[in-house]
């Protein structure tokens, strides 16, 4: 009993956070749809366009996401960089490796590119409802929507705290009354039920080739939010998702799509509002304030989910260090990113004041969606093909029937480039060099300090055949290669002619795994020189996890007390890189100086890893690049 209250309670969750984006595309997606495909607003379109509304969230959502992909876990976590770190322990050559990561990384790029426009559309949408009851008031309809985002973003670094337990059933009310409108226009025109059947999709697009191929550059419109029901995973489990998909969201989404279709159907003047036009006048003021709440806890959603994202990417030296603050001393995975946040709003504001209307924007939204998608699918099929070694014939399946649907999303997008949706190809274009600039340079940089790092065991016998004095107290240095001996470790005995006497090195991975459980956080390497004060130790860290050296030094006094000591009264040692740029042919000039600029601009090292600062001496090094 106790097991289904508290799958009840995650499927609520879940309902609450995870369905938001994909949940209140019906404010824009079917008017989108239409106005970019140049279709007729007669009974037949209308059917037609449901129907491939309803068999895309199928074949994507249903089938893709939750039947296929959440077989497929990082330690428990979805989403593309769980992916990334999965494709990464294959069994692949070094090339193939590097492949694998670009693509990743050209998926988190997409992913941005969608995530900075869903507040806009979706925000602005909903308050283009106001309209309707005051026709006035379109003048408004910018100012306020701005208004609302700004107060969106300036909360975010308070956390949704205890507001998210509300987020649920404001979600749920959110979807029932839906389903309710979609359900009074169903009875008033049932033939729109024929769009239930696979054939009615199939039969328009044979039919309206040219304009539904134009179609399906909006029909994305009705998925977006695909990847964050799969990114969520870790955070409430497969079960609840796909209870809260199956039982509430899809028979919800179904039944208002098909009510807006019936209203078509009889009132083709109402596309233009065709959301809010299902439901009486006199209930239009509560509706408009209820898809407002909707669309920002959507958007809190995708900014949320924005954060997190970027922080995985730095775990995973996608990115340089950035300042970034946690919200919730439950909730581990709850982040704020106050660059992000502020720069994600300023992108939002240009958007809207650029677009100006939620019609306009839907032709910038869309392609990146199905970009990401397509990444997905990618990195579906080398796990399919890797890891579960399926057959070939499975693998064609997912490329017929799935990775099909997706190039045609993606070759409809294109289409739109003119239109507006060059700003998202731009953002995600940006985004893409920016990681993988920085990627591509610390993958040098490594290579550089790992010439200049001498072994760990030579240095240690180095400093007793040369009898370096000791001084009392316990100094950490922090190394990057496991058996070598930090930089800072060189320089500081360079500098200062003397060492603690009590030395721990401690080098710092990265695992390709969500979480390292805390039992398996550290080990403790022989050096082969007993009773000599200095010690070695791998501390390792999942990119879903807050790497913090004091808190991980405090595990070695329950394993090994004789090497313990007080990690808050130690003296750290860090070596801060600094990039010079000379002529190689290692990467390009333009992309040296931009791996310079995202250099000098990282976040401290004694920050990043919750160094006592009063206790951290960073030490510099000029590596060329």
């Amino acid at each position: 009993m106790k097991g289904a209250k508290h799958t009840t309670f995650l499927t609520i969750g879940a309902i609450g956070i995870v369905f938001g984006d994909i949940g209140t595309s019906p404010l824009y997606a079917l008017q989108s749809i239409f106005h970019l495909s140049g279709l007729s607003f007669t009974s037949a379109d209308a059917r037609g366009v449901v129907s491939l509304i309803l068999w895309s969230m199928t074949l994507i959502v249903t089938i893709k996401y939750m039947s296929i992909l959440m077989r497929i876990n990082n330690n428990g976590e979805g989403g593309i960089l769980a992916l990334v770190g999965l494709v990464r322990q294959t069994k692949s050559s070094r090339k193939s490796l590097i492949l694998f990561t670009l693509i990743g990384i050209l998926g988190v790029s997409l992913f941005f590119g969608d995530g900075v426009i869903t507040p806009a559309i979706s925000v602005l949408s909903a308050v283009e409802g106001m309209t309707l009851v005051a026709p006035s008031a379109a003048s408004f309809v910018i100012p306020v929507a701005l208004a609302v985002l700004f107060v969106l973003f300036l909360v975010q670094s308070r956390g949704t705290g205890t507001l998210g337990k509300f987020f649920g059933p404001i979600m749920i009310l959110w979807f029932v009354v839906s389903a309710l409108g979609g359900l009074s226009q169903i009875i008033q025109a049932p033939e729109v039920l024929q769009a239930l059947l696979p054939t009615t999709a199939i039969e328009f697009f044979l039919n309206h080739p040219l304009p539904s191929f134009l179609a399906m550059g909006a029909v994305i419109l009705s998925i977006t939010g695909a990847e964050a029901l799969y990114a969520d995973m870790g955070h409430f489990g497969k079960k609840p998702i796909r209870l809260g998909w199956l039982l509430v969201i899809f028979p919800a989404l179904a039944l208002t799509y098909l009510g807006q279709g019936a209203l078509i159907s009889t009132h083709p003047d109402s596309i233009s509002s065709a959301y809010y036009l299902m439901f009486p006048d006199a209930l239009h003021i509560p509706i408009i304030i209820l898809a407002t709440i909707a669309t920002l806890i959507a958007s809190q959603a995708v900014i949320a989910g924005a954060f997190s994202i970027i922080w995985q990417a730095t775990r995973l030296n996608f990115l340089p260090r950035i300042q970034i603050v946690h919200t919730s001393r439950n909730e581990y995975g709850q982040v704020y990113i106050p660059l992000l946040n502020w720069l994600m709003f300023s992108i939002v504001v240009a958007i809207i004041l650029g677009f100006g209307s939620s019609k306009n924007l839907a032709a910038m939204f869309g392609l990146a969606v199905s970009g990401t998608l397509f990444v997905d699918s990618i990195f579906l099929l080398i796990i399919m093909r890797k890891l579960w070694r399926s057959n070939y014939f499975k693998l064609a399946l997912v490329a017929v029937f799935i990775m099909s649907l997706e190039l045609v999303f993606i070759s409809s997008g294109l289409s739109k480039i003119l239109y507006g949706a060059w700003v998202a190809l731009v953002m995600s274009a940006v985004t893409f060099i920016l990681m993988s600039t920085w990627f591509k340079g610390q993958t040098i940089v490594r290579a550089e300090r790992k010439k200049k790092e001498d072994l760990l065991e030579d240095f240690v016998k180095r400093i007793h055949a040369q009898k370096t004095p000791r001084v009392k107290g316990s100094a950490v240095y922090i190394g990057h290669h496991a058996n070598r001996a930090p930089l800072a470790l060189h320089a500081a005995l360079s500098e200062l002619h003397e060492l603690h006497e009590k030395i721990t090195v401690v080098t710092i991975k990265t695992t390709n795994t969500a979480h390292v459980p805390e039992a398996e956080r550290t080990t403790i390497d022989n050096l082969g020189n007993d009773h000599d004060g200095i010690s070695h130790l791998t501390i390792r860290f999942g990119f879903k996890d807050m790497p913090n050296i004091p808190r991980a030094l405090e595990l070695v006094k329950s394993d090994s007390p004789e090497l313990y000591f007080d990690p808050y009264k130690s003296t750290y040692f860090t070596s801060t890189i600094e990039p010079v740029i000379v002529k190689n042919r290692k990467m390009a000039l333009w992309r040296k100086r931009i791996f310079l600029l995202l250099s000098h601009n990282a976040n401290s090292k004694s920050d990043y890893f919750k160094l006592p600062t009063e206790h951290t001496i960073e030490m510099t090094t000029f590596i060329e690049l």
